[in-house]
Protein backbone atom coordinates (compact mmCIF):
# COMPACT_ATOMS: atom_id res chain seq x y z
CA UNK A 1 0.00 0.00 0.00
CA UNK A 2 2.80 2.40 0.88
CA UNK A 3 3.89 4.48 -2.07
CA UNK A 4 0.95 3.66 -4.33
CA UNK A 5 -0.94 6.55 -5.88
CA UNK A 6 -4.31 6.57 -7.63
CA UNK A 7 -5.18 8.89 -10.49
CA UNK A 8 -8.29 9.62 -12.57
CA UNK A 9 -7.78 8.98 -16.28
CA UNK A 10 -11.34 8.91 -17.63
CA UNK A 11 -14.77 10.34 -16.82
CA UNK A 12 -18.33 9.83 -18.00
CA UNK A 13 -21.56 11.57 -17.05
CA UNK A 14 -25.29 11.44 -17.72
CA UNK A 15 -27.12 14.19 -15.87
CA UNK A 16 -30.02 16.64 -15.93
CA UNK A 17 -27.62 19.30 -17.23
CA UNK A 18 -25.92 17.25 -19.93
CA UNK A 19 -24.99 13.85 -21.28
CA UNK A 20 -21.33 14.58 -21.95
CA UNK A 21 -18.46 16.05 -19.96
CA UNK A 22 -18.38 19.30 -21.90
CA UNK A 23 -22.14 19.87 -21.95
CA UNK A 24 -22.67 19.03 -18.27
CA UNK A 25 -19.70 21.11 -17.12
CA UNK A 26 -20.64 24.16 -19.20
CA UNK A 27 -24.17 24.15 -17.83
CA UNK A 28 -23.02 23.65 -14.24
CA UNK A 29 -20.36 26.35 -14.59
CA UNK A 30 -22.91 28.76 -16.08
CA UNK A 31 -25.63 27.97 -13.55
CA UNK A 32 -28.11 26.45 -16.01
CA UNK A 33 -30.73 24.39 -14.16
CA UNK A 34 -31.87 20.95 -15.34
CA UNK A 35 -35.16 20.98 -13.42
CA UNK A 36 -38.42 20.94 -15.35
CA UNK A 37 -42.15 20.32 -15.12
CA UNK A 38 -43.18 16.65 -15.49
CA UNK A 39 -46.63 16.24 -17.01
CA UNK A 40 -47.13 12.71 -15.65
CA UNK A 41 -46.77 13.96 -12.08
CA UNK A 42 -49.42 16.61 -12.67
CA UNK A 43 -51.76 14.15 -14.35
CA UNK A 44 -51.52 11.92 -11.26
CA UNK A 45 -52.35 14.84 -8.96
CA UNK A 46 -49.03 14.72 -7.09
CA UNK A 47 -48.21 17.58 -4.75
CA UNK A 48 -44.83 17.99 -6.50
CA UNK A 49 -44.96 18.08 -10.28
CA UNK A 50 -41.33 18.60 -11.29
CA UNK A 51 -37.88 17.09 -11.10
CA UNK A 52 -34.41 17.18 -12.67
CA UNK A 53 -34.62 14.76 -15.58
CA UNK A 54 -32.03 13.27 -17.91
CA UNK A 55 -32.87 14.51 -21.40
CA UNK A 56 -32.31 13.15 -24.91
CA UNK A 57 -30.93 9.81 -23.76
CA UNK A 58 -32.04 6.92 -25.97
CA UNK A 59 -31.05 3.86 -23.98
CA UNK A 60 -32.52 1.46 -26.54
CA UNK A 61 -30.40 2.95 -29.31
CA UNK A 62 -27.31 2.70 -27.11
CA UNK A 63 -27.89 -0.86 -25.87
CA UNK A 64 -29.97 -2.49 -28.58
CA UNK A 65 -33.54 -3.74 -28.09
CA UNK A 66 -32.65 -7.03 -26.38
CA UNK A 67 -30.37 -5.64 -23.66
CA UNK A 68 -32.61 -2.59 -23.23
CA UNK A 69 -35.59 -4.79 -22.36
CA UNK A 70 -33.59 -7.05 -20.05
CA UNK A 71 -32.15 -4.31 -17.85
CA UNK A 72 -33.53 -1.53 -15.66
CA UNK A 73 -33.01 2.17 -16.42
CA UNK A 74 -30.48 2.38 -13.56
CA UNK A 75 -28.31 -0.15 -15.41
CA UNK A 76 -28.81 1.66 -18.73
CA UNK A 77 -27.37 4.80 -17.16
CA UNK A 78 -24.47 3.00 -15.51
CA UNK A 79 -23.46 1.24 -18.73
CA UNK A 80 -23.62 4.48 -20.70
CA UNK A 81 -21.39 6.43 -18.33
CA UNK A 82 -18.90 3.59 -17.94
CA UNK A 83 -18.64 3.37 -21.72
CA UNK A 84 -18.04 7.13 -21.85
CA UNK A 85 -15.40 6.95 -19.14
CA UNK A 86 -13.51 4.08 -20.77
CA UNK A 87 -13.51 5.81 -24.14
CA UNK A 88 -12.34 9.02 -22.49
CA UNK A 89 -9.50 7.18 -20.76
CA UNK A 90 -8.17 5.56 -23.93
CA UNK A 91 -7.80 2.31 -21.98
CA UNK A 92 -7.75 -0.82 -24.12
CA UNK A 93 -9.28 -3.88 -22.47
CA UNK A 94 -7.90 -6.77 -24.49
CA UNK A 95 -8.26 -9.72 -22.13
CA UNK A 96 -4.63 -9.89 -21.06
CA UNK A 97 -4.96 -8.21 -17.67
CA UNK A 98 -8.72 -8.32 -17.05
CA UNK A 99 -8.12 -9.97 -13.67
CA UNK A 100 -6.56 -6.68 -12.56
CA UNK A 101 -9.50 -4.50 -13.64
CA UNK A 102 -12.65 -4.23 -11.54
CA UNK A 103 -15.69 -2.08 -10.88
CA UNK A 104 -17.51 -0.53 -7.92
CA UNK A 105 -20.80 0.81 -9.25
CA UNK A 106 -23.29 1.87 -6.59
CA UNK A 107 -26.91 2.90 -6.45
CA UNK A 108 -29.03 4.20 -3.63
CA UNK A 109 -32.27 2.52 -4.68
CA UNK A 110 -31.54 0.12 -7.54
CA UNK A 111 -33.97 -1.09 -10.19
CA UNK A 112 -37.13 0.36 -8.71
CA UNK A 113 -38.91 0.81 -12.04
CA UNK A 114 -38.54 -2.90 -12.82
CA UNK A 115 -39.75 -3.82 -9.33
CA UNK A 116 -42.87 -1.68 -9.71
CA UNK A 117 -43.61 -2.96 -13.20
CA UNK A 118 -43.31 -6.54 -11.92
CA UNK A 119 -45.56 -5.81 -8.97
CA UNK A 120 -48.26 -4.36 -11.22
CA UNK A 121 -48.16 -7.44 -13.44
CA UNK A 122 -48.31 -9.74 -10.43
CA UNK A 123 -51.31 -7.91 -8.95
CA UNK A 124 -53.21 -7.64 -12.24
CA UNK A 125 -52.37 -10.91 -14.01
CA UNK A 126 -50.96 -13.26 -11.39
CA UNK A 127 -47.67 -14.99 -10.72
CA UNK A 128 -47.29 -16.54 -14.18
CA UNK A 129 -46.94 -13.06 -15.71
CA UNK A 130 -43.86 -12.07 -13.69
CA UNK A 131 -40.64 -11.93 -15.70
CA UNK A 132 -37.96 -14.47 -14.75
CA UNK A 133 -35.54 -11.55 -15.15
CA UNK A 134 -37.27 -9.37 -12.54
CA UNK A 135 -34.84 -10.18 -9.75
CA UNK A 136 -31.63 -9.43 -11.67
CA UNK A 137 -33.22 -6.30 -13.13
CA UNK A 138 -34.09 -4.89 -9.70
CA UNK A 139 -30.99 -5.89 -7.70
CA UNK A 140 -28.71 -3.01 -6.66
CA UNK A 141 -25.66 -4.97 -7.83
CA UNK A 142 -26.97 -5.42 -11.39
CA UNK A 143 -25.26 -2.27 -12.76
CA UNK A 144 -21.89 -3.43 -11.42
CA UNK A 145 -22.42 -6.97 -12.66
CA UNK A 146 -23.53 -5.86 -16.13
CA UNK A 147 -20.56 -3.52 -16.46
CA UNK A 148 -18.23 -6.42 -15.65
CA UNK A 149 -19.96 -8.67 -18.18
CA UNK A 150 -19.92 -5.96 -20.84
CA UNK A 151 -16.15 -5.48 -20.66
CA UNK A 152 -14.98 -8.81 -19.25
CA UNK A 153 -13.74 -7.30 -15.98
CA UNK A 154 -12.72 -10.11 -13.63
CA UNK A 155 -11.23 -8.02 -10.83
CA UNK A 156 -13.06 -6.92 -7.65
CA UNK A 157 -16.69 -6.15 -8.42
CA UNK A 158 -19.37 -4.86 -6.07
CA UNK A 159 -22.22 -2.43 -5.50
CA UNK A 160 -22.30 0.03 -2.62
CA UNK A 161 -25.57 1.47 -1.35
CA UNK A 162 -25.23 4.22 1.23
CA UNK A 163 -28.14 6.43 0.15
CA UNK A 164 -26.91 9.85 -0.97
CA UNK A 165 -23.31 9.06 0.02
CA UNK A 166 -23.21 6.15 -2.44
CA UNK A 167 -21.23 7.89 -5.17
CA UNK A 168 -18.45 9.05 -2.88
CA UNK A 169 -18.26 5.72 -1.09
CA UNK A 170 -18.08 3.88 -4.42
CA UNK A 171 -15.18 6.01 -5.62
CA UNK A 172 -13.49 5.91 -2.22
CA UNK A 173 -13.70 2.13 -1.89
CA UNK A 174 -12.42 1.65 -5.45
CA UNK A 175 -9.52 3.91 -4.47
CA UNK A 176 -8.84 1.65 -1.48
CA UNK A 177 -8.93 -1.48 -3.65
CA UNK A 178 -6.16 -0.10 -5.86
CA UNK A 179 -4.12 1.09 -2.89
CA UNK A 180 -4.12 -2.35 -1.31
CA UNK A 181 -2.92 -3.89 -4.56
CA UNK A 182 -6.05 -5.87 -5.46
CA UNK A 183 -6.42 -4.14 -8.84
CA UNK A 184 -4.59 -1.78 -11.18
CA UNK A 185 -7.68 -0.20 -12.71
CA UNK A 186 -11.19 0.32 -11.33
CA UNK A 187 -14.33 1.71 -12.86
CA UNK A 188 -15.98 3.66 -10.04
CA UNK A 189 -19.26 5.50 -9.87
CA UNK A 190 -22.97 5.24 -9.32
CA UNK A 191 -26.35 5.56 -10.98
CA UNK A 192 -29.90 6.42 -9.92
CA UNK A 193 -33.12 6.16 -11.92
CA UNK A 194 -35.78 6.74 -9.30
CA UNK A 195 -37.48 9.92 -10.51
CA UNK A 196 -40.87 8.22 -10.45
CA UNK A 197 -44.26 8.97 -8.82
CA UNK A 198 -43.71 6.57 -5.92
CA UNK A 199 -40.44 8.23 -4.89
CA UNK A 200 -41.89 11.70 -5.28
CA UNK A 201 -44.94 10.74 -3.19
CA UNK A 202 -42.82 9.41 -0.33
CA UNK A 203 -40.38 12.35 -0.26
CA UNK A 204 -43.23 14.84 -0.59
CA UNK A 205 -45.08 13.27 2.35
CA UNK A 206 -41.78 13.40 4.26
CA UNK A 207 -41.68 17.14 3.45
CA UNK A 208 -38.12 16.68 2.21
CA UNK A 209 -38.59 18.11 -1.29
CA UNK A 210 -39.46 21.53 -2.66
CA UNK A 211 -43.02 22.32 -3.74
CA UNK A 212 -42.19 25.24 -6.02
CA UNK A 213 -44.30 23.82 -8.83
CA UNK A 214 -44.63 27.25 -10.44
CA UNK A 215 -40.85 27.66 -10.88
CA UNK A 216 -38.92 24.35 -10.99
CA UNK A 217 -35.62 25.93 -12.02
CA UNK A 218 -35.65 28.11 -8.91
CA UNK A 219 -36.66 25.30 -6.57
CA UNK A 220 -33.20 24.01 -5.64
CA UNK A 221 -31.90 26.77 -3.37
CA UNK A 222 -29.02 25.50 -1.21
CA UNK A 223 -28.14 27.72 1.75
CA UNK A 224 -30.95 30.16 0.93
CA UNK A 225 -33.18 31.49 3.70
CA UNK A 226 -36.31 30.48 1.78
CA UNK A 227 -35.27 26.95 0.76
CA UNK A 228 -38.02 24.38 1.19
CA UNK A 229 -36.42 21.08 0.27
CA UNK A 230 -34.42 19.40 -2.47
CA UNK A 231 -35.32 18.65 -6.10
CA UNK A 232 -35.30 14.97 -7.06
CA UNK A 233 -32.98 14.19 -9.96
CA UNK A 234 -31.65 11.21 -11.89
CA UNK A 235 -28.42 10.32 -13.64
CA UNK A 236 -25.08 8.60 -13.37
CA UNK A 237 -21.35 9.18 -13.54
CA UNK A 238 -18.25 7.00 -13.68
CA UNK A 239 -14.51 7.50 -13.26
CA UNK A 240 -11.64 5.37 -14.47
CA UNK A 241 -9.21 5.09 -11.56
CA UNK A 242 -5.70 3.78 -12.18
CA UNK A 243 -2.64 3.04 -10.14
CA UNK A 244 -0.23 5.77 -11.16
CA UNK A 245 2.53 3.60 -12.62
CA UNK A 246 -0.04 1.69 -14.68
CA UNK A 247 -1.38 4.96 -16.08
CA UNK A 248 2.09 6.31 -16.83
CA UNK A 249 3.15 3.09 -18.54
CA UNK A 250 0.42 3.47 -21.14
CA UNK A 251 0.87 7.23 -21.52
CA UNK A 252 -2.56 8.05 -20.12
CA UNK A 253 -3.81 11.60 -19.69
CA UNK A 254 -4.25 12.27 -15.98
CA UNK A 255 -7.10 14.53 -14.86
CA UNK A 256 -6.38 14.49 -11.14
CA UNK A 257 -5.14 12.40 -8.26
CA UNK A 258 -7.34 11.06 -5.47
CA UNK A 259 -5.49 11.95 -2.30
CA UNK A 260 -8.09 11.73 0.46
CA UNK A 261 -11.09 9.68 1.52
CA UNK A 262 -13.03 9.63 4.76
CA UNK A 263 -16.12 7.62 5.67
CA UNK A 264 -18.11 7.73 8.92
CA UNK A 265 -21.62 7.27 10.30
CA UNK A 266 -23.66 9.58 12.53
CA UNK A 267 -25.47 6.64 14.19
CA UNK A 268 -28.15 9.16 15.07
CA UNK A 269 -31.27 9.19 12.86
CA UNK A 270 -32.45 7.50 9.67
CA UNK A 271 -33.06 10.78 7.80
CA UNK A 272 -31.78 13.71 9.88
CA UNK A 273 -28.09 14.67 10.24
CA UNK A 274 -26.48 15.50 13.56
CA UNK A 275 -27.16 19.18 14.16
CA UNK A 276 -23.50 20.00 14.77
CA UNK A 277 -22.35 17.90 11.82
CA UNK A 278 -20.04 15.86 14.05
CA UNK A 279 -20.09 12.79 11.79
CA UNK A 280 -19.43 14.91 8.72
CA UNK A 281 -16.59 16.65 10.55
CA UNK A 282 -14.91 13.33 11.30
CA UNK A 283 -15.18 12.28 7.64
CA UNK A 284 -13.64 15.57 6.49
CA UNK A 285 -10.81 15.28 9.00
CA UNK A 286 -10.13 11.71 7.92
CA UNK A 287 -9.92 12.79 4.28
CA UNK A 288 -7.58 15.66 5.12
CA UNK A 289 -5.33 13.43 7.20
CA UNK A 290 -5.24 10.81 4.46
CA UNK A 291 -4.29 13.47 1.92
CA UNK A 292 -1.65 14.98 4.20
CA UNK A 293 -3.30 18.38 3.84
CA UNK A 294 -4.28 21.15 6.22
CA UNK A 295 -7.62 22.98 5.92
CA UNK A 296 -5.81 25.98 4.41
CA UNK A 297 -4.73 23.79 1.47
CA UNK A 298 -8.31 23.09 0.32
CA UNK A 299 -9.15 25.64 -2.36
CA UNK A 300 -12.73 24.62 -3.13
CA UNK A 301 -15.43 22.56 -1.42
CA UNK A 302 -18.17 20.98 -3.51
CA UNK A 303 -20.77 20.89 -0.78
CA UNK A 304 -23.45 18.26 -0.27
CA UNK A 305 -25.76 21.30 -0.16
CA UNK A 306 -29.14 19.66 -0.69
CA UNK A 307 -31.39 22.70 -0.15
CA UNK A 308 -33.10 21.18 2.89
CA UNK A 309 -33.42 23.21 6.10
CA UNK A 310 -31.54 20.64 8.23
CA UNK A 311 -28.71 19.62 5.90
CA UNK A 312 -27.47 23.03 4.86
CA UNK A 313 -27.13 24.31 8.43
CA UNK A 314 -25.56 21.06 9.63
CA UNK A 315 -23.01 21.06 6.80
CA UNK A 316 -22.17 24.71 7.42
CA UNK A 317 -21.50 23.93 11.08
CA UNK A 318 -19.42 20.93 10.11
CA UNK A 319 -17.25 22.97 7.75
CA UNK A 320 -16.74 25.59 10.45
CA UNK A 321 -15.84 22.86 12.95
CA UNK A 322 -13.10 21.50 10.69
CA UNK A 323 -11.84 24.64 8.98
CA UNK A 324 -12.17 27.21 11.78
CA UNK A 325 -11.61 30.76 10.52
CA UNK A 326 -10.46 29.29 7.20
CA UNK A 327 -14.10 28.30 6.61
CA UNK A 328 -14.86 31.91 5.73
CA UNK A 329 -12.07 32.01 3.14
CA UNK A 330 -12.51 28.76 1.21
CA UNK A 331 -14.91 28.99 -1.76
CA UNK A 332 -17.83 26.57 -1.56
CA UNK A 333 -20.68 25.76 -3.90
CA UNK A 334 -23.48 23.28 -4.33
CA UNK A 335 -23.91 22.02 -7.89
CA UNK A 336 -27.18 20.44 -6.73
CA UNK A 337 -28.57 23.92 -7.30
CA UNK A 338 -28.51 23.08 -11.03
CA UNK A 339 -28.69 19.27 -11.12
CA UNK A 340 -31.13 18.72 -8.30
CA UNK A 341 -30.34 15.90 -5.89
CA UNK A 342 -29.40 12.77 -7.82
CA UNK A 343 -29.48 10.72 -4.62
CA UNK A 344 -27.24 7.66 -5.09
CA UNK A 345 -25.55 9.16 -8.13
CA UNK A 346 -25.03 12.62 -6.60
CA UNK A 347 -21.49 11.99 -5.33
CA UNK A 348 -20.28 10.57 -8.63
CA UNK A 349 -21.68 13.47 -10.67
CA UNK A 350 -20.20 15.92 -8.17
CA UNK A 351 -16.84 14.13 -8.38
CA UNK A 352 -16.86 14.89 -12.10
CA UNK A 353 -17.67 18.55 -11.40
CA UNK A 354 -15.01 18.72 -8.68
CA UNK A 355 -12.36 17.38 -11.06
CA UNK A 356 -13.51 19.75 -13.82
CA UNK A 357 -13.25 22.64 -11.35
CA UNK A 358 -9.67 21.54 -10.72
CA UNK A 359 -8.73 21.19 -14.38
CA UNK A 360 -10.56 24.33 -15.51
CA UNK A 361 -9.50 26.40 -12.46
CA UNK A 362 -13.09 27.56 -12.09
CA UNK A 363 -15.63 27.35 -9.27
CA UNK A 364 -19.20 26.68 -10.40
CA UNK A 365 -21.92 28.72 -8.70
CA UNK A 366 -24.68 28.01 -6.23
CA UNK A 367 -27.66 29.40 -8.12
CA UNK A 368 -30.86 30.81 -6.61
CA UNK A 369 -28.86 32.17 -3.67
CA UNK A 370 -30.10 35.74 -3.33
CA UNK A 371 -30.89 35.81 0.39
CA UNK A 372 -28.63 33.46 2.38
CA UNK A 373 -29.81 31.86 5.59
CA UNK A 374 -28.09 33.80 8.41
CA UNK A 375 -26.93 30.45 9.81
CA UNK A 376 -25.30 29.67 6.43
CA UNK A 377 -22.84 32.55 6.32
CA UNK A 378 -19.91 31.10 4.35
CA UNK A 379 -18.79 31.88 0.80
CA UNK A 380 -21.13 29.72 -1.29
CA UNK A 381 -20.24 31.37 -4.64
CA UNK A 382 -23.72 32.83 -5.16
CA UNK A 383 -25.25 32.76 -8.65
CA UNK A 384 -22.10 33.35 -10.73
CA UNK A 385 -19.08 31.07 -11.01
CA UNK A 386 -15.59 32.48 -10.57
CA UNK A 387 -12.07 31.66 -11.76
CA UNK A 388 -9.76 30.52 -8.97
CA UNK A 389 -6.41 28.95 -8.32
CA UNK A 390 -7.27 25.41 -7.26
CA UNK A 391 -4.85 22.64 -6.27
CA UNK A 392 -7.06 20.58 -3.95
CA UNK A 393 -10.84 20.07 -3.95
CA UNK A 394 -12.97 18.50 -1.23
CA UNK A 395 -16.29 16.92 -2.20
CA UNK A 396 -18.85 16.12 0.50
CA UNK A 397 -21.68 13.59 0.37
CA UNK A 398 -24.01 12.68 3.24
CA UNK A 399 -26.89 10.22 3.15
CA UNK A 400 -29.98 8.91 4.92
CA UNK A 401 -28.90 6.46 7.58
CA UNK A 402 -26.21 8.86 8.77
CA UNK A 403 -23.65 7.97 6.08
CA UNK A 404 -20.87 10.49 5.51
CA UNK A 405 -18.31 10.21 2.71
CA UNK A 406 -15.71 12.79 1.73
CA UNK A 407 -13.25 12.75 -1.16
CA UNK A 408 -10.27 14.97 -1.93
CA UNK A 409 -9.02 15.39 -5.49
CA UNK A 410 -5.67 17.07 -6.12
CA UNK A 411 -3.81 18.42 -9.08
CA UNK A 412 -1.46 15.70 -10.27
CA UNK A 413 2.20 16.45 -9.69
CA UNK A 414 4.65 13.85 -10.91
CA UNK A 415 7.25 14.35 -8.19
CA UNK A 416 4.98 14.45 -5.14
Amino acid sequence: MEGKRVVVTGMGILSPVGNSLDEAWQNAANGVSGAEHIQEFENLGLKVTFGATVKNFDAEEFLGRRDFRRTDPVTHMALYTCDQALQDSGLTIDGQDNDRIGAVIGTGIGGIQSLLDGLVLYMEKGHASVSPLLLPMMLPDSPAGKVAIQYGLRGPNMAISTACATGNNSIGEAFEIILRGAADVMLAGSAEAALIPLTISSLSNMQAISRRNDDPQAASRPFSADRDGFVVGEGAAALVLEELEHAKARGARIYAEITGYGSTCDAFHVTAPLENGEGAQRAMRMALERAGLGPEEIHYINAHGTSTPLNDVSETRAIKGVFGEQAYKVPISSTKSVTGHLMGSAGSVEAVFSIKALTEQFIPPTVNLDAPDPECDLNYTPNVGVPAQIDNVMSNSFGFGGHNAVLIFSRYREND
